[in-house]
């Protein structure tokens, strides 16, 4: 049978081991939300410098616009991207005040507790101190000392006065050490507080030009519906391009599908091919085993692919969407539209053969980059740097935004097919910022 001391000796190394436990549970989950929360100011810092690096491009889009002084559609794009990027750096102050507004309450929180402990030490201190001039001035010490039985008793009284000696040095610095921290923990809140004043005033600021840029907005819309007439003619004009443009490629499609059944006829290849061909839904086109692998890695990029343009924004995005002036006008667009900077680089997104380069009234110069399966399709072109069967690179510029002269706009129009179905370029391209 267990003794009654064995038992409360097993029972307090059962409860130490608890103990230890529980602080190595809490120190885990208090770093781990520290560094969690370090991740989440950095990932917000990160954001809120790419919003601002949009917010200076589109401001130096819409000074190039001031040179037409007639308003324009081009103007009123940029402005949506504008105020667009101009309320999410709103909202992601918003979100680093809260932050810091939790930082004050945490570092008052940690200067009352630790003011707490300072004063509990200083009580202790005090308490020692007058215990010592009480009742171990020398006299007492000494004979403290001396009237020990032994030599063994005698030096066990020295020890406990050097021990007592030292623990008041102890208190001491740990007194100095606490009064430092709290003086750095009020310094580092007065630093939190000065960062809160200067967010809410640059909040103030933004919100301000976020007014400006929705007036700028309303008075652009109102310039441009009394021009209705010349709006839609623009529009049918474009969707007569992009129509012609989707019709040029379904024939090249089509003559590549013609080629390759030559190809395979003249190879006298007669077998049912069901097995080895690509899925009809995408292509009837035979790959040769190099063109498959390239239409593999291509679509293993899905997501990850470089922008055709160094810098610019989706201006008009894929599918069906309403007109940004006339409401009940509907916008379709087998790609999307990336407005970009007077005359910028455009780049192949995928290595790739060039399939074709055309040129199309009110599209300008065309290239069409294949894939394996895929197509790449870069229009409004001024000027093209690559020709037919040309093997490119990624990242490799094949060409420049064609300048509008009417109101100075660079808009490169950007498509992606696999076979015969279109996709959404926004869904294969790496996010901008």
């Amino acid at each position: 049978m267990n003794s009654p001391a064995l038992k409360r000796d097993s029972f307090h190394s059962v409860g130490i081991i608890r103990a230890i436990i529980l602080v190595l549970m809490f120190g885990f989950s208090t770093y781990s939300g520290f560094s969690q929360t370090v991740k989440d100011k950095e990932k917000l810092q990160k954001t809120k410098r790419q919003l601002e690096e949009e917010i200076r491009y589109t401001t130096d889009l819409l000074e190039q616009t001031q040179k037409n002084k007639q308003n324009s559609l081009n103007r009123l794009q940029i402005l949506n991207k504008q105020i667009k990027s101009r309320e999410a750096l709103i909202d992601a102050i918003n979100r680093e005040l809260n932050q810091v507004q939790t930082d004050i309450t945490v570092e008052n929180l940690q200067i009352d507790r630790m003011s707490k402990e300072l004063s509990a030490l200083k009580s202790d201190y005090a308490r020692m101190i007058y215990h010592a001039y009480r009742m171990m001035n020398g006299y007492n010490k000494m004979m403290f000392i001396f009237s020990a039985k032994d030599f063994n008793q005698a030096y066990q009284r020295l020890k406990y006065y050097q021990q007592y000696a030292s623990y008041r040095r102890r208190q001491a610095e740990r007194i100095e050490t606490t009064q430092s921290a709290i003086n750095s923990k009020r310094i580092e809140l007065e630093n939190v507080k000065t960062q809160k004043l200067t967010l809410i005033h640059t909040q103030e600021l933004e919100k301000q030009k976020l007014d400006r840029e929705k007036l700028d907005k309303a008075k652009t819309i109102k310039e441009l519906g009394s021009k209705e007439k010349k709006l839609l003619s623009t529009l049918r004009t474009k969707q007569q391009a992009a129509q012609r443009l989707e019709y040029e490629i379904e024939k090249l499609i089509a003559e590549e599908i013609r080629a390759s059944e030559d190809r395979m006829h003249r190879a006298g290849d007669k077998e049912d091919r069901s097995g080895t061909k690509n899925n009809t839904s995408y292509s009837a086109i035979e790959l040769t085993p190099k063109e498959k692998e390239l239409s593999y890695s291509f679509g293993a990029n899905k997501g990850k692919l470089p922008w055709p343009c160094d810098r610019g924004f989706i201006s008009s995005k894929f599918g069906e969407h309403p007109h940004p002036v006339l409401e009940y006008v509907k916008v379709k667009n087998n790609g999307i539209d990336i407005m970009t900077e007077r005359g910028s680089p455009v780049k192949s997104v995928f290595g790739g053969k060039v399939s074709r380069v055309m040129s199309f009234p009110n599209l300008n110069k065309v290239v069409i980059v294949r894939h394996g399966d895929y197509l790449t399709v870069y229009s409004n072109l001024s000027e093209v740097s690559v020709r037919d069967g040309q093997e490119v690179a990624t990242k490799q510029a094949i060409g420049r935004v064609y300048i509008n002269p009417e109101d100075q706009k660079s808009e490169l129009h950007f498509e992606i097919w696999r076979g015969k179905v279109i996709q959404n370029p926004e869904e294969w391209l790496s996010g901008r910022y």
